[in-house]
């Protein structure tokens, strides 16, 4: 008979109550409350050998994963293949299998293709990730003011717009990009400014070994105009030894736009940019004045 000091010296009795309460369908911090048991290792000795209630048992996530590892185990299938197929960790699947009979060696041509599933389902599970965090970024920036696309197309032109310089003096707008949503960016920023549209010209810029029709065809519903305001393509002479990534279905090349008689609009923007970096904080700045 176990004997225990002050209130808990009723072994015995309190074991049976312990138990009763137990069968009821109690948890141990049930039992601890009812019967004031503050003693945590008094109340294990006291419940040693009663199983708990189902409804605390806390569910095993792993416990479908381990019984489906076992399985494609007893198949033959190796870590490697069991880790592609229910894309959890090696040492898991180890501790799981460990007392199964190991599957036969296989084939360099079986590991690479086992290694290649695996990346591809490693590329797509970046690729979700990236495209989940590109959709949320894209839900903060809401509606667009006037002066907020004024301010953005300025930027947008001074970092990829031409510009003149003392070896080409010439001022004019010209824009050119491969980008389709920068060119879309660039014509509503030109809109907002009060250009016609008949003072655009346009120009594909496209490696000659490319489909130039369909690049043609592409730009001209990208910007909405007829032929008559595309001037002639420039071909871009293919280099064979060049390793170029630009190319298949979606290469279209570049577009280039021209604004006519922009020689005074160039002056504004070129007074525009110089007044956004003018007016940018830059404190502690050793060139600020």
């Amino acid at each position: 008979m176990t004997t225990l000091p002050g209130k808990y010296a009723d072994f015995e009795g309190l074991r049976t109550q312990v138990v009763a309460l137990r069968r009821e369908g109690l948890s141990l911090r049930q039992i601890r409350d009812r019967l004031k048991i503050h003693n945590n290792d008094i109340l294990g000795r006291l419940v040693k050998g009663e199983p708990p209630p189902e409804w605390t048992k806390r569910p095993n996530a792993k416990d479908d994963l381990r019984d489906q590892a076992r399985e494609l185990r007893l198949k033959g299938l190796t870590y490697d293949q069991i880790q592609v197929e229910l894309g959890c960790s090696k040492s898991s699947i180890s501790l799981w299998v460990r007392d199964l009979p190991k599957p036969p060696a296989r084939t360099r041509e079986q590991a690479s293709t086992i290694a290649k599933r695996g990346w591809e389902a490693t590329m797509k599970r970046r690729e979700d990730e990236r495209q989940h965090t590109r959709r949320t970024a894209a839900s903060k920036i809401g509606a667009m003011s006037d002066r907020e696309l004024f301010i953005l197309g300025v930027g947008l032109y001074w970092s990829e717009g031409a510009k003149a310089r003392g070896d080409r003096p010439q001022e004019r707008v010209s824009f050119i990009n491969s980008d389709r949503h920068m060119i879309e960016v660039f014509l509503a920023w030109i809109d907002l400014l009060g250009v016609d549209r008949n003072r655009l010209r346009y120009q594909v810029q496209i490696h000659e070994s490319a489909d130039i029709p369909t690049a043609e065809r592409f730009w001209r519903e990208v910007v909405g105009a007829d032929d008559s305001a595309f001037t002639k393509t420039i071909l871009k002479r293919h280099n064979p030894k060049t390793n170029r990534k630009n190319v298949g279905d979606g290469y279209y090349g570049c577009l280039g736009v021209r604004v006519l008689q922009s020689a005074e609009l160039y002056r504004r923007i070129e007074g525009w940019w110089y007044g956004i970096v003018g007016a940018t904080p830059r404190a502690d700045h050793p060139n600020r004045t």
